[in-house]
């Protein structure tokens, strides 16, 4: 019997970390016993595991399974012509058929002519194909080809094998085709019969139809609005448009603006005639049902104190409301929750498939042997010095690996510190990172690089059940720690970030694992991405969601901001967004965005006030650097002014620079974003300038990062999004119905813009949207460019000219820099008297 192999002891404190105790030899146990000779190699057991569970195995049997699939295939459709010619045969046993096979006219011989026989006349009739999409889905699944979800395939060809096999032998028994075969098989009929038998022919028609209802409402999103828009009692708004089959088309659903709140046309002429007023809702000196409690044996009453202070100022908040939202028939009782992805009902989500899969994902392996050197290295080092330890043990992460020591009791950090250059010497390593003591331990960490680093794959990080059961905001998956866990944060909490490192360190990857992330969490009705990129071709990949996800100037023709002068005028227009949203949150009296859309998803604010949904907004800068050295202060003033002031109103700002200097990255830019990321820098003095202390020049590169958000810094490997990976995504998201055209920012008006002289501008020639563009303004009383470009779908120099001939016409005020412009003509019935005059 051959000796049993030593056991290593695995701790893992948690669940997806990988920590190995490695014992420490001292002075005291050089008398130790010696283990047993270590096995050469690997059981027959363990090597028949490894084969099992090896890729190219599966690939072999789902190779097989699809082309035994494809011979069934053959056969069970060439039933269908020959099974008449063939029936004879098929009572025989099995040794008479196989003696009689010339005689078959299958084109698969007397198998799969048999096979075909069983599985349709005596089995489930036509619903056994279901069967053949099962193992076709199963095969490809075997050869790493995600198309379907297996278990979701799995449950959908059940249901279809017994119900089509029920329906149609309802056909057999009461219809009698008069085929040489049963189109529900035998089990279709024997059921049916043995279902009517105890429920009638009426009862097995309600249980079909009725589990075929349940189905599609299981399965389909749209099975249930569909059903609920028939049985409503007033007739859709918005017509269903069906295409040849008799399916919704996507193509063809209108397009509209974001923002848009679209109200029926009887509420708008008067609705009921008894309005309920919001005041009459809620009574706060009506008792509430919680408060009061009876019992039988003993009674129990809890009162609410009431001050006169705090009912004043419920009384002037709701008065304060009632003056946002005094339409009686704008409540969320008659309305419903506003949904602002209704514009974009049949968006979906990219999906995982879209990703690639790495090796083994989100599993780190463990090299014993690499483990076990490095531990007998770093301890000899440190004996070489009179460093005695009590224990040492290896956490093993994706690229890095942390030893943890805990000294005996005398020894001083600073002189373990001091050994970092040594210890890298014996370990031969590119680089090491000593953390003395580490927070919230005991213990002094040693980080060494793997000799095999794993890449960490963005699906991993994306179908981890910590991002997919997240609730953040705006959430950001970095990629994993040294225990492999997630590392996500919130963008909504940071609120802005400061991304640096050398070139080719992984700071591109880094910028499209964060918007990745983004685009996989957020619906474009809640996002809008400004990206402004000096290179011209870092996210000139993102060109594809423009309609979804970007926002721009009205007057731009890309929504990527490559131009230096652009990059000025688009931040500026940043800063009139959020002036305006300030402005927006004051009237609503709430404090942030995230108050002011739950008030706004409630019909608790007006559309016609001026108040809508307000998306989030993240403006990402690459190569900053270089719009310091272009732009200079130009740039830096709204990018502090942004990120001083825009948390509240929902827009947050990501820069990203490779040179790390402090004429770069100034003290204005260091205070307000305290949340940075460091990749690998060339000197101790970028990393300080940085993170404010050393670290991101001993990282190892290729993804190596360091986070730190005002305290600890947390060492984290990047995920890996490949360009095919980002193409996919974008790919799945430019194919679906997006809006009319990106969000627009609002107008910016420059200093060379103010004096603009009207007097060349001519009124005998109206343009032909003049009198539309005048009701439009009058009756939102709102004088924007951009408005009356968004509303007729014009360009920005054409709106602009309509916009001069209304300031001629005296419709609308002069240019008042930032400001909106007055409209000077307040009913419809003035603006016609005026149209008529210029007429």
């Amino acid at each position: 019997m051959a000796p049993r192999k030593p056991v290593r002891t695995i701790n893992e404190p948690k669940k997806e970390s990988k920590t190995i105790p490695l014992e420490v030899e001292t002075a005291k146990n050089t008398t130790r016993r010696k283990a047993p000779a270590k096995k050469n190699g690997p059981g027959m057991w363990t090597q028949l595991i490894q084969f099992i569970r090896n890729d190219t195995f599966h690939f072999v049997i789902g190779l097989l399974l699809m082309l035994v699939t494809i011979y069934f295939t053959a056969g069970m459709i060439s039933y269908f012509f020959t099974g008449a010619e063939d029936q004879s045969k098929m009572e025989l046993t099995f040794s008479e058929l196989h003696a009689e096979r010339g005689g078959i006219s299958n084109t698969t011989s007397f198998v799969g002519a048999l096979s075909s026989h069983q599985l349709i006349h005596r089995g489930f009739g036509v619903g056994a194909f279901a069967l053949l999409f099962f193992s076709f889905t199963l095969a490809l699944r075997l050869m790493k080809q995600r198309t379907f979800s297996l278990w979701k395939t799995a449950i959908h060809c059940f249901f279809w094998m017994l119900w089509l096999s029920l329906v149609l032998g309802m056909v057999d028994t009461y219809l009698k085709p008069g085929i040489f075969f049963l189109l529900g098989g035998a089990h279709g009929v024997a059921v049916g019969n043995t279902i009517v038998s105890y429920i009638g022919e009426l009862g097995i028609l309600l249980l079909l139809a009725g589990t075929m209802i349940v189905y599609s409402i299981i399965s389909s999103p749209r099975t249930l609005p569909y059903l609920r828009s028939l049985f409503s009692k007033k007739a859709p708004n918005n017509p269903v448009i069906l295409d040849e089959e008799g399916e919704i088309d996507e193509d063809n659903e209108p397009l509209v603006a974001v923002g848009t709140e679209i109200l029926p046309d009887e509420w708008v002429r008067g609705g009921e005639k008894n309005p309920v007023e919001l005041d009459e809702l809620e009574d706060p000196n009506e008792p509430d049902e919680h408060t009061e409690h009876s019992d039988d044996s003993v009674g129990f009453e809890v009162t609410r104190p009431v001050h006169d202070d705090n009912t004043s100022v419920d009384a002037s908040e709701r008065s304060s409301l009632s003056e946002e939202n005094s339409d009686p028939n704008y409540n969320l009782d008659k309305l419903g929750k506003y949904d602002p992805t209704l514009d974009l009902s049949h968006y979906n989500f990219p999906t995982l498939n879209l990703l690639k899969i790495y090796g083994t994902d989100n599993e780190t392996q463990i090299d014993m042997k690499e483990q076990t050197a490095n531990k007998e290295r770093i301890t000899r080092t440190l004996q070489h010095y009179g460093i005695e330890i009590k224990t040492i043990k290896a956490t093993v992460g994706p690229t890095i690996t942390l030893y943890e020591i805990v000294p005996k009791e005398g020894v001083r950090i600073s002189k373990i510190k001091n050994l970092e250059y040594d210890i890298m010497l014996s370990l031969a390593a590119t680089g090491i990172r000593i953390i003395a003591p580490i927070p919230g331990k005991g213990t002094i960490g040693i980080e060494v690089p793997n000799a095999d680093p794993q890449i960490v794959s963005m699906h991993s990080v994306i179908a981890c059940k910590k991002f997919q059961e997240s609730k953040y905001d705006l959430p950001v998956a970095f990629g994993r720690t040294i225990t492999n866990e997630v590392f996500m944060v919130d963008l909504t909490k940071m609120p802005h970030l400061l991304v640096a490192g050398a070139t080719g360190q992984g700071k591109s990857v880094g910028l499209n694992a964060i918007i990745t992330s983004l685009l996989y969490k957020k619906h474009p009705a809640e996002l809008k991405l400004v990206l402004i990129d000096p290179k011209k071709v870092e996210f000139n990949i993102y060109g594809g969601i423009e309609k979804h996800f970007l926002a721009k100037l009205p007057d731009g023709e890309d929504a990527i901001i490559t131009d230096t002068t652009k990059v000025v005028e688009t931040l500026s227009s940043i800063c009139k967004e959020m002036d305006d949203r300030y402005d927006l949150l004051k009237k609503a009296h709430v404090r942030n965005i995230k108050e002011y859309n739950e008030k706004f998803l409630n019909r608790q604010l007006n559309p016609d006030k001026g108040h809508k949904f307000l998306p989030y907004i993240v403006v990402i800068v690459d190569e900053f650097g270089d719009l310091i050295m272009t732009a200079g202060k130009e740039v830096e003033l709204p990018i502090a002014r942004i990120a001083q002031l825009a948390r509240a109103t929902g827009i947050h700002m990501i820069i990203a620079t490779q040179r790390p200097s402090v004429n770069i990255i100034t003290g204005v830019i260091k205070a307000n974003f305290p949340a940075r990321v460091a990749f690998r820098v060339s000197s101790m003095i970028d990393s300080r300038t940085i993170i404010d202390g050393p670290g991101a020049n001993q990282l190892v590169g290729r993804g190596d990062m360091l986070f730190t958000s005002g305290n600890e810094l947390i060492r984290v490997q990047c995920a890996f999004v490949d360009t095919p990976e980002v193409e996919n995504v974008v790919h799945h998201i430019g194919g679906q119905q997006g809006y009319t055209s990106a969000f627009y920012l609002p107008e910016y008006v420059g200093p060379d813009s103010e004096g603009k002289d009207l007097s060349q501008v001519d009124m005998s020639k109206h343009d032909p949207l003049f009198e539309e563009a005048a009701r439009l303004i009058v009756s939102t009383q709102q004088g924007s460019t951009s408005n009356i470009q968004r509303k007729f779908s014009i360009g920005y120099n054409r709106a602009g000219r309509i916009v001069d001939q209304l300031e001629v016409a005296g419709i609308i005020g002069p240019n008042e820099g930032s400001k909106a412009r007055q409209v000077l003509v307040m009913d419809e019935m003035h603006l016609e008297q005026l149209l008529n005059q210029l007429r």
